[in-house]
């Protein structure tokens, strides 16, 4: 991964102190726009300079996949990223609604909330029907934005489209509610996705067919005698890709050390997981930065990282015939495999959520 690399090395470089818009967390130095273009037919975008949780990447795409918005899957899951933002929406909520319930004891560190959420306390409140509480809640976050905002449901209106009017430019997922922030523990950093369709050319899909189906020498040999027209009709017949599917993502907001690297290989996964329900070829993810920054407390694992060299990038497969968005809310860990991951040594770096100290 040269490019995050480069893109480190140029926040660095080029990178402008600010004081952060939010409260209670430290100045960054960054930039005002960065790229990182990603094809995924050279590997599997999982940093390799430092070791990554990749199952926790996963799991929590599954958990954005599936519409859910409270940490109890992830804490399961030993995928913490989301408890400091959990416990600001808990401290929230207390200061709400919680100090009047009689029978219930504030939770004054995350280390108890989280011990709470792990061990099932997940009590639920409702305030004069307007407020809805549960332990572990984040409000509507991703989850409920991808799959239920305003009443639709994003992801499958995509996966639809995908199959029925593969060049609409309209194969968009929107984060970006502004009407449910006050309902939201963080409004979303990775705020819009877009999925485009590049065709195949005839020389690529018979290239695909010939790598990935293996056909025998009598059924080449027919092939190869047929008209075009016939060739065509053949790879249609047997289900060969007509198109490459690219992902466009655009991310408002970036902790660059602790929070791309996630995004990227999550980006990459979500690809080719719409790929592979909509029979086509993963192809070119690219990751777009707003505000890309990194925190001044991070600068020294910054350098340390960029003193590494990097492995080649691992592959990623899918184990599990796709065919639905059904398919898709099926999935669980188990049906993904990273294969040859070489990395260097964990970086460990303080996670940034807000929460006052």
């Amino acid at each position: 991964m040269k490019q995050y690399l480069d893109l480190l090395q140029n926040i660095l470089d080029n990178g402008v102190e600010k004081e952060s818009g939010r409260a209670n967390m430290p100045n960054t130095i960054g930039i005002s726009h960065g790229v990182i273009r990603m094809d995924l037919g050279e590997g599997f975008p999982l940093l390799t300079t430092k070791k990554m949780y990749w199952k926790g990447i996963i799991h929590e795409l599954l958990w954005f996949l599936r519409g859910e918005t409270n940490i109890k899957y992830l804490v399961d899951n030993n995928v913490n990223i989301w408890n400091g933002d959990a416990y600001r929406w808990y401290l929230r909520w207390w200061d709400m609604d919680g100090k009047d319930e009689p029978n219930l004891k504030k939770l004054e560190t995350i280390e108890e909330f989280v011990e709470q959420i792990k061990n099932g306390h997940n009590y639920e409140y409702n305030s004069d029907n307007t407020r809805h509480y549960k332990l572990g809640d984040l409000g509507k976050v991703y989850g409920y934005q991808w799959r239920n905002q305003n009443g639709v449901d994003q992801v499958k209106e995509v996966l639809d489209g995908l199959k029925s009017n593969p060049y609409s430019r309209y194969h968009i997922i929107d984060g970006w509610n502004k009407a449910d922030f006050k309902e939201m523990a963080l409004p979303p950093c990775h705020l819009l996705y877009q999925f485009i369709v590049r065709p195949l050319s005839h020389k690529e899909r018979i290239d695909w067919w010939f790598n990935n189906r293996k056909p025998n020498r009598d059924v080449v040999d027919s092939f190869d005698e047929d008209s075009i027209e016939k060739q065509i009709e053949y790879l249609n017949e047997s289900k060969v890709p007509k198109f490459y599917l690219d992902l466009n993502m655009y991310q408002r907001s970036c902790d660059t050390l602790l929070g791309v690297p996630f995004n990227i290989s999550s980006m990459s996964t979500l690809l080719m997981i719409f790929a592979k329900v909509s029979n086509m070829i993963p192809g070119v993810a690219t990751w777009i930065g707003g505000d890309t920054h990194l925190y001044m407390d991070h600068i020294p694992q910054v350098k340390d990282q960029l003193a590494r060299e990097p492995y080649s990038l691992p592959k990623l497969k899918i184990n599990k015939e796709l065919k639905s968005l059904e398919d898709i809310l099926a999935l669980t860990i188990d049906d993904f495999e990273l294969i040859s991951y070489n990395h260097h040594d964990k970086i460990k770096a303080e996670l940034f959520t807000g929460i006052k100290k």
